[in-house]
């Protein structure tokens, strides 16, 4: 099994659902996160005043899913997400050794 990490705009985070639930990805945490990559947050004027705005709001979308649909689910993610402006964000796969569903204790992809 896979966890797979994507940091995107909020404004995206529907499209993100439509195509993960396309290739057949259902349940997901969604996390609103702050946070800034090459963009190094922008400058803003309140009241007369100049300030840098560092960390940007972002989504983090969290899913574990089975080996064999983790490619699907990246170019799903990325495709969905992506505005080809800078910001779009990250997608971030890691190994995750082991599930449990509480309410059943299954175990493993079928926790998933």
């Amino acid at each position: 099994m896979k966890k797979i990490e994507a940091i995107i705009k909020p404004f995206k985070l529907e499209e993100v659902k439509e195509a993960l639930n396309e290739v057949g990805i259902e349940g997901m945490t969604v996390t609103e996160v702050k946070g800034f990559g090459r963009q190094k947050g922008h400058t803003e004027i309140y009241r007369g005043s100049e300030y840098t705005v560092d960390f940007l709001p972002k989504l983090k979308v969290e899913v574990v899913t089975a080996d064999n649909q983790v490619e699907a689910a990246v170019g799903a993610i990325v495709k969905a997400a992506k505005t080809g402006k800078i910001g779009d964000g990250k997608v971030f796969v890691s190994p995750v050794e082991e599930a449990v569903r509480i309410r059943t204790e299954e175990k493993g992809e079928a926790a998933v």
